[in-house]
């Protein structure tokens, strides 16, 4: 039996109390829907007055959603679709360090950076600052050091997430992407040495899941003060 929370569609049960219960709504993940079926989730939830965060959308859902809502907003890189958020601007928390290893990392890190500032944190995304050329990172840690929680964003090996967990005095979310030649083996040498990791600190989630550290990340930063 249906709760009467819920709003059902033929192919979707969209839990629009999840806030409720959570304090965050649901997020859509657009990947591996069809554009029709994306299109109807996030418009049912826009006529229940949920915000809407988008992740792995397309072009061509972004665009149907764009015309469809003036105050819908896609970042390409990302691929992250918002509408509305969970706080204004004006009234985000804290603050959120996303780092990105390199450009090629840039795509996650910017679906965690953006999925972050959604939910009510401030965020201050930093790139191309891995250990390749390490001093660049040290350039960056003052600014580092002034966030709540950092969000560590590494492809190849995956080492960024150790070296800054043992330069800060915040949790370190570590995500392993599938940025590498043959032996990264799509992400996963960056993940097992990012679980592996000697330095303590550190937490680590899937495979370029960006969304599930930014929302992590903002569930620290949001707590901090409590």
């Amino acid at each position: 039996m249906d709760s009467p929370e819920n709003k059902d569609l033929d192919f979707a049960v969209i839990d629009s109390h999840r806030d409720k219960r959570t304090g965050y709504p649901e997020v859509v993940f657009c990947s591996g829907k069809t554009t029709d079926q994306a299109e109807a989730i996030i418009v049912r939830m826009r006529e229940q007055g949920l915000p809407v965060l988008g992740t792995k959308a397309d072009g061509v859902l972004a665009e149907r959603i764009l015309r469809r809502f003036s105050d819908a907003e896609y970042d390409e890189i990302s691929r992250i679709l918002t509408l509305g958020s969970v706080r204004p601007k004006n009234d985000r928390k804290g603050l959120v360090a996303v780092v990105a290893a390199g450009t090629s990392d840039i795509p996650i890190a910017k679906e965690a950076a953006l999925s972050a500032e959604f939910l009510g944190s401030n965020v201050e995304l930093i790139n191309d600052v891995g250990i390749a050329g390490i001093h660049r990172l040290f350039n960056r840690l003052p600014d580092i050091r002034k966030a709540r929680v950092v969000v560590a964003v590494a492809g190849m090996e995956g080492a960024l997430a150790g070296v800054l967990a043992g330069q800060v005095a915040v949790p370190v979310i570590a995500v392993p992407t599938s940025v590498g030649y043959g032996a990264a083996f799509g992400g996963l040498s960056a993940l097992l040495g990012m679980l592996t990791s000697c330095a303590p600190g550190i937490s680590v989630v899937n495979i370029d899941n960006g969304f599930g550290a930014g929302y992590q990340a903002n569930l620290i930063n949001q707590t901090t003060d409590q």
